[in-house]
């Protein structure tokens, strides 16, 4: 049988960084310019909701009406993303690596390992408000959802859960190896914590003016321009701009001081852990409340 243990999960709750992760890599590890644009991103990684692996997988046209549909043919996607490349390949996802309806979702069989990219909650929530073309209060409510699950025109879903859970089930996976980024230590120290990634995580030596050129050519400036050049094919129906405003620390001016206070009281437990330095100013705001 065919070792398929051959996808490394780029894996991120939605509005984390997921692509810009995916192009930083791409910029790393493909020639100088051949890297693609953020349209023609699958040309080096790709993901699980992609339409033309379900179809596949479905024998030449996919036709799922339900959730149900999706998770009984998602296995055998995943299969075919799997193999669809001779080597490990990154491909990226937003569903927790839980069982649903009596299936894995981030089957072992397919897996060699993750990098899971963490942005915190309360600029995840703005965000997030946006890309769904909700209300920031919406949003809130929606990450603290267990049910919490994302679908697509063609019927492919991304199961969510809470923005806590969904980080705990990734680090603490049994038997994966897992490497976590924080989109904030990205944008402070990206070389540092890209070195981390790719020399302590990925065993690869590093190039350094490789290195320098993809995070020169993958800043957020970068890429807003080339969405106003080229538009963006993942942008949300109705969401005016995808790459709105790519810094931390936005919740300060555009979060009230009641929705500070529910992103702590949904997720204090996690915010110590990942984000303890958010604390001490997160709790000011939130006494205001």
């Amino acid at each position: 049988m065919t070792d398929l243990h051959r996808i490394i999960w780029l894996a991120s709750y939605p509005k984390s960084g997921n692509t810009w992760m995916r192009s930083l890599l791409a910029h790393y590890f493909m020639p100088k310019g051949t890297a693609p644009d953020i349209n023609n991103l699958r040309q080096f990684t790709t993901g699980d909701s992609r339409a033309d692996f379900f179809a596949a997988a479905s024998g030449g046209e996919y036709q799922a009406q339900s959730i149900e549909d999706w998770v009984q043919v998602r296995r055998k996607a995943l299969r075919l993303i799997a193999g669809s490349k001779p080597n490990h390949h990154f491909v990226k996802t937003h569903s927790a690596p839980i069982e649903f309806m009596g299936q894995q979702l981030i089957p072992n069989e397919v897996t060699a390992a993750a990098i899971y990219i963490l942005r915190n909650p309360f600029d995840v929530a703005l965000s997030y408000a946006r890309h769904a073309s909700s209300d920031v209060d919406t949003a809130i409510e929606r990450m603290g959802a267990r049910e919490n699950i994302m679908g697509s025109p063609h019927h492919i879903y991304d199961v969510l859960g809470r923005w806590d859970e969904h980080i705990a089930t990734w680090v603490n996976a049994s038997g994966l190896a897992v490497h976590l980024v924080r989109y904030e230590d990205l944008l402070t120290k990206p070389g540092p914590t890209m070195r981390q990634l790719l020399e302590g995580f990925l065993k690869v030596k590093v190039d350094a003016p490789k290195l320098a050129y993809a995070i020169k050519s993958t800043s957020f400036e970068a890429m807003r321009r080339q969405e106003e050049k080229l538009g963006f094919a993942e942008r949300p129906a109705g969401m005016a701009q995808f790459f709105a405003k790519g810094q931390a620390g936005a919740w300060r001016d555009d979060m009230t001081a009641a929705q500070v206070a529910r992103v702590r009281e949904l997720f204090l437990p996690a915010i110590e852990r990942w984000y303890p330095e958010m604390l001490s100013d997160t709790a000011a705001v939130a006494t205001q409340a």
